[in-house]
């Protein structure tokens, strides 16, 4: 899908985010049959005007989750426009043929996309969040790259001259001069540098009998169990269910209703109910 399907909108001053706001609160909100009508269109057609009506009617959910990621002192309009990312990722991978709401698969891709971003920017936000810190960071990167490591007098000095407590200043000599170091070691990393990734510290318990006899036992219970629900199927229905929720190769629904002579909505309403009579019979079991 192409990146320009949201709203045209240069997020980069007040008055545009104001008006980017008014036109995402103005997109209509989809009904669910018109939304499965426009997933098809695209699904089945690659219908970009589709895509975007389905793009501009969920931006107000990207606004929103943008929202809940303010406290990491990064811009608003940022976080919309990863979000908005997330969003497109979420259109092009949605499938119609599934009982769910867009607004529901969408969320997490949304998210997704935005921690993502936070992440990048963890470095930035954690050194300076504040008017002050970030003023008192450029002035403390002018400093140290004439003096280093600054004595008593100049912390005291620059102090002075920044309205701020001493400790203030110290703390901010500390962030800078700290690393970030990536969870797990470098591949290209000697042994003398490999100790420091977190990573290194932590107890493999990949390996522990009580784990992996664990693991095999839920694995094999979990596959008994939908074993057993798939015969509680009709051999249509075990068929669509297994070619469409454990193939890799997962074939469209109107591929399904070509090989069996009935509609794509026929074949939809065979797999759901399929779906909550194994769900059933799995909840039974447990």
């Amino acid at each position: 899908m192409p990146q320009s399907l949201p709203v045209a909108i240069d997020l980069s001053t007040g008055d545009n985010l104001t008006t980017y706001m008014r036109a995402v609160n103005a997109a209509p909100i989809l009904s669910a049959e018109r939304e499965r009508e426009l997933a098809l269109r695209y699904h089945n057609e690659g219908d970009l005007e589709a895509a975007r009506e389905l793009v501009m009617s969920h931006l107000r959910y990207v606004v929103k989750v943008a929202r809940g990621f303010m406290g990491y002192g990064l811009p608003l309009t940022d976080l919309i426009q990863e979000g908005s990312i997330g969003l497109m990722k979420a259109v092009k991978r949605f499938d119609p043929g599934r009982d769910v709401r867009l607004v529901s698969f969408a969320v997490h891709w949304i998210r997704a996309e935005i921690y993502d971003y936070v992440l990048r920017n963890w470095r930035m936000v954690k050194v300076a969040t504040t008017k002050a810190q970030r003023k008192l960071f450029f002035n403390l990167r002018k400093s140290r790259a004439r003096l280093g490591w600054m004595n008593n007098e100049e912390v005291s000095q620059l102090a002075k001259d920044l309205d701020v407590e001493t400790k203030t200043v110290r703390e901010m000599e500390s962030r800078l001069s700290s690393t970030d170091v990536a969870f797990d070691a470098m591949v290209d990393q000697d042994d003398d540098e490999r100790y420091l990734a977190p990573s290194q510290h932590l107890g493999d318990s990949r390996y522990d009998p009580e784990v992996v006899v664990s693991g095999n036992e839920q694995t094999s219970e979990r596959s008994q169990q939908l074993a057993s629900a798939l015969t509680e199927l009709d051999e249509r229905s075990k068929d669509i269910v297994t070619r469409r929720w454990l193939s890799d190769d997962k074939p469209t629904l109107h591929k399904l209703a070509d090989e069996y002579g009935v509609s794509a909505e026929r074949i939809r309403q065979i797999e759901k109910r399929a779906m909550e009579k194994m769900k059933k019979v799995i909840s039974i079991q447990v």
